[in-house]
């Protein structure tokens, strides 16, 4: 029998990425995957790239209509069983040069915008779900240009303390998972050019014990465990995957 078998998960962030990288393991343990992005064009991308057991949505979790959109059409198939909240905005920016927009941006998507995935999610949540809140190794380190970016995920792990002692009643777990670099679109796309992400890559794998970027699928086997009976008894932890960054 596969982890996932019969199984409702909803993954935001599902059309690139970690997300893609996701939902792929998510629908290959037997789960029906609702993906949801804000580009129609890489949902429709994503949908065929899984090819079965998917559905995808257009949703920006920044806007709250959108999320009541999504889980109305979650609804329909079942109880969610696993939520992967992995959509996120990252914007490398000087705390000297942020502006109000930068910050109002990076707090709405990735702190309000996943505080609100999970609370309309709720309803509609079976009893023993799994909530998987994608941090970031960066909120445990002082990287220059991530004040922003490294608050919101740090607000991230506050939230999963706090939620899994409101859901205990209903043996909702809830967890966070904070990769560290990964080789991933998102990654380079930080940088005004080539060489600027050719030098960041260099820095990271220097600083990193595992001395390379992780790939997209080394997270996704980590969120299965978190989203699978295999962490039946885990609950409230951060769980690093980031070559050892953190660690040391």
């Amino acid at each position: 029998m596969t982890l996932l078998e019969n199984k409702i998960a909803v993954v935001t962030g599902g059309t690139s990425g970690i997300g893609l990288a996701t939902a792929i393991r998510f629908v290959e343990q037997g789960a029906h995957v609702f993906i949801a992005g804000r580009r129609q064009s890489e949902l429709d991308k994503a949908v065929a790239k899984i090819g079965t057991n998917v559905t995808g949505v257009k949703a920006d979790i920044a806007k709250l209509d959108d999320l009541d959109h999504l889980y109305e059409i979650v609804a329909k198939k079942g109880k969610i069983d696993v939520i992967f909240a992995g959509a996120a905005f990252v914007e490398k920016t000087m705390t000297a040069a942020a502006t109000p927009e930068h910050f109002d941006k990076t707090f709405d998507t990735n702190a309000r915008g996943t505080y609100f995935t999970v609370q309309k999610a709720l309803p509609y949540l079976n009893d023993g779900a799994s909530i998987i809140l994608v941090a970031s190794a960066g909120k445990d380190k002082g990287l220059p240009g991530r004040s922003t970016y490294s608050a919101t995920k740090a607000a991230l792990r506050s939230f999963a303390r706090t939620w899994t002692s409101e859901l205990k009643e209903r043996r909702i777990r809830a967890n966070v998972l904070s990769p560290g670099a990964v080789d991933t679109p998102m990654f380079d796309d930080q940088f005004p050019s080539k060489e600027g992400a050719a030098k960041a890559r260099n820095q990271i794998t220097a600083m990193t014990p595992l001395a390379r970027l992780a790939y997209p699928d080394e997270i996704a086997c980590a969120a299965l465990f978190l989203a699978s009976d295999l962490s039946s008894y885990v609950a409230g932890i951060d769980l690093p995957v980031d070559g050892g960054l953190t660690a040391v």
